[in-house]
């Protein structure tokens, strides 16, 4: 990859002219500020946006044409992948007092022959990943009640994906397609921080209903850019070095083998002359994970990482004595409300730091007394490093008290990545987000569960996981996550030279680095931030060094020096991370608008600048972020 990439307009995808993108470009503070306030400048710009948070507009299309034919009184509808996750959709309605209705749907191919939906009941019918039919379960409620089913989507991330959307759009007669309302950006997006205190904006509970149809300010003929769907499934398969379709278990094989660590060598990412990671008679080798026996039938995939997290604890819930979890560190926003909304709710240690575990053990101890013989806390949930500060827990301590007082370790190694850390040993359970470094393209969603065949609670839970797990990553997303990830490991060890030479030059130009006067005052980033904790799990096999990872985040000392900062840095900004090119946002104000002083109290300040490094030629990268440093220098002095 060359050069640094120029700021792409206002909220246009990112990567650009990529149907399925999984971020947006807000190239500017105020613009991020903008999103945040609801305004309608940037809010009637958007065109695509992060899954969970905005959605998408296949999807939104397909859930108006569901609406119109099947809601009542003007119901709202989501859609789910399967039975069991629209139940569970449900049943968080339900707790918050808001009935709901579910309907499931087999979407044919001879649906668009014989011009008509058919309306057949899926529930027994094969599941939507397995089949050219598709299986929709459509969770209808009172109009009113969409901003808090929005909850159950964003902090879940087990909605459909938006290419299981179109697949049912391109079976669908035409003029059903043609007489739904088409999706404008206001509706598009998800009343994204609505009814959640620590993750909203300050329009919390305004009406989500449609307001009106597709505007001029729509931008149509940059999404007419975009291939019709065979075109572009053509291509991929073509020219993109995709798996066909039809390989579609093939290549969730192969995903499950990468994530396990028991490839001896993997997919040549042109798919030539190689075996394919993905063949059942593939001869493998004992798994990099630094844990015995971890085989690819440990590694369980779901459709994003917020999946794979809420699955992991309930699991963990429907296998051991219900209790509080923990919340150990700052983490990604949608982890700490998980806790809190399923089960009985969550202990939060946000700092993450040893003084924390202090206060931990006296709790456990506590709670061990009161009730001798019961697991004082459920399980312990915590990021290595975490996200956006790159603080590492000292997870030797943290499993020994697992061990003493009998309860499971979650640890999500999205940031570390297993390519630089190692940290199954010291987990029950790994979670990580696959959309994220290990796809890299940023146009697909994913994520990954992996039991360690070691702990005492294994046998527990992987009996439970044979006998009730559900594989809903729709196909087509599994075979572009394949792809995509044939050459992770490669791409990983250049992103960590270039996030390492960029941090140690602003860290040396930062007040935390001893240049006084700088308007950099700390670089978060693990060489520098809990090295000590970091240094247990980073690998040092020889030869297969482990690496910082691609993340860091910076404060500044004025908030006039973060917004110049950010503003002038020429490259793409929007949320998300894990990407190969350089990606930047300003963090706080993204997740935590509505509750900047809450945030900043565990030192995620409001003007923090979370950057994603990705690729591109070192040298451009250290000229590009200089240039962003003295545009930030400049504002001050003047």
């Amino acid at each position: 990859m060359g050069t640094i990439t120029q700021n792409i307009p206002l909220g246009l995808a990112l990567p650009p002219h990529t149907p399925h993108a999984i971020s947006v470009s807000l190239p500017t503070w105020k613009d991020n500020v903008g999103y945040e306030e609801g305004e309608k400048r940037v809010v009637n710009s958007m065109v695509s946006g992060y899954p969970r948070f905005f959605i998408h507009l296949s999807i939104q299309k397909l859930a108006g044409i569901f609406e119109q034919k099947y809601g009542l009184n003007g119901e709202r509808c989501m859609l789910f992948p399967t039975q069991r996750v629209a139940e569970h959709a449900r049943s968080f309605l339900q707790a918050r007092s808001v009935n709901s209705r579910l309907l499931s749907l087999l979407v044919c191919p001879e649906d668009k022959a014989n011009g008509r939906i058919i309306e057949r009941d899926a529930r027994n019918q094969p599941d939507s990943s397995s089949a050219t039919a598709a299986n929709i379960h459509i969770v209808l409620f009172p109009p009113d009640a969409f901003a808090i089913a929005k909850q159950f989507w964003q902090h879940t991330g087990m909605g459909i994906s938006s290419r299981l959307a179109e697949h049912c759009l391109s079976m669908l007669p035409d003029e059903t397609r043609a007489g739904s309302p088409a999706p404008s950006p206001t509706t598009a997006r998800f009343p994204t921080k609505t009814v959640n205190k620590h993750y909203s904006v300050k329009s919390q509970l305004k009406s989500s209903s449609p307001s009106s149809p597709l505007s001029s300010s729509f931008r149509k003929t940059d999404v007419d850019e975009t291939l019709d769907p065979d075109h572009s499934v053509y291509l991929e398969e073509r020219y993109g070095r995709n798996l066909p379709l039809a390989y579609a278990a093939s290549a969730k094989r192969a995903l499950r083998r990468r994530v396990a660590g028991v490839l001896i060598r993997d997919t040549n990412f042109d798919c030539q002359g190689e075996p394919a990671a993905g063949d059942e008679n593939l001869v493998l080798g004992p798994s990099s994970r630094g844990v015995a026996d971890v085989s690819e039938g440990d590694v369980y995939l779901y459709p994003t990482g917020m999946a794979a997290i809420w699955n992991a604890h309930h699991i963990i819930s429907a296998v051991r004595p219900a209790a509080k979890s923990v919340c150990f560190g700052f983490p990604y926003t949608d982890t700490l409300k998980i806790l809190e909304k399923w089960g009985p709710g969550c202990h939060f240690f946000g700092n993450g730091l040893d003084s924390d575990i202090d206060e931990l053990e006296a709790i456990l101890e506590k709670e061990a007394a009161l009730k001798p013989g019961t697991p004082p806390i459920l399980a312990l949930f915590t990021e290595f490093p975490s996200n956006p500060l790159l603080r590492s827990a000292n997870l030797p301590r943290l499993r020994a008290l697992a061990d003493k007082y009998d309860f499971l370790l979650v640890i999500d190694e999205t940031v570390g990545n297993f390519v630089n850390v190692e940290v199954l040993p010291y987990a029950d359970i790994v979670a990580s987000s696959l959309s994220k470094v290990f796809s890299g393209v940023a146009n697909v969603m994913g994520g990954g569960l992996v039991l360690n065949p070691g702990c005492r609670h294994y046998a527990a839970l992987k009996a439970y996981m044979d006998a009730t797990f559900e594989d809903f990553f729709f196909n087509e997303d599994a075979i572009y996550m394949e792809r995509n990830s044939r050459d992770f490991q490669r791409r990983i060890r250049i992103i960590d030279v270039n996030a390492q030479a960029v941090c140690d030059f602003l860290r040396s130009r930062s007040v935390a680095g001893g240049a006084a006067g700088s308007v950099i005052k700390e670089v978060f980033y693990p060489k520098y931030i809990t090295p000590e904790n970091y240094e247990v799990c980073r690998i040092k096999t020889p030869g297969m060094e482990g690496g910082y990872g691609g993340l860091f985040s910076l404060t500044f000392t004025s908030a006039t020096a973060s917004h110049a900062f950010f503003d002038a840095l020429p490259c793409y900004k929007g949320p998300s991370l894990g990407t190969n090119f350089t990606l930047a946002c300003p963090f706080t104000i993204l997740a935590h608008y509505a509750e900047l002083d809450w945030a900043a109290q565990f030192g995620v300040e409001e003007g923090l600048v979370r950057v994603a490094v990705g690729m591109e030629e070192t040298q451009s990268l250290l000229e590009q972020f200089e240039t962003a440093l003295k545009a930030a220098e400049e504002a001050v002095r003047r």
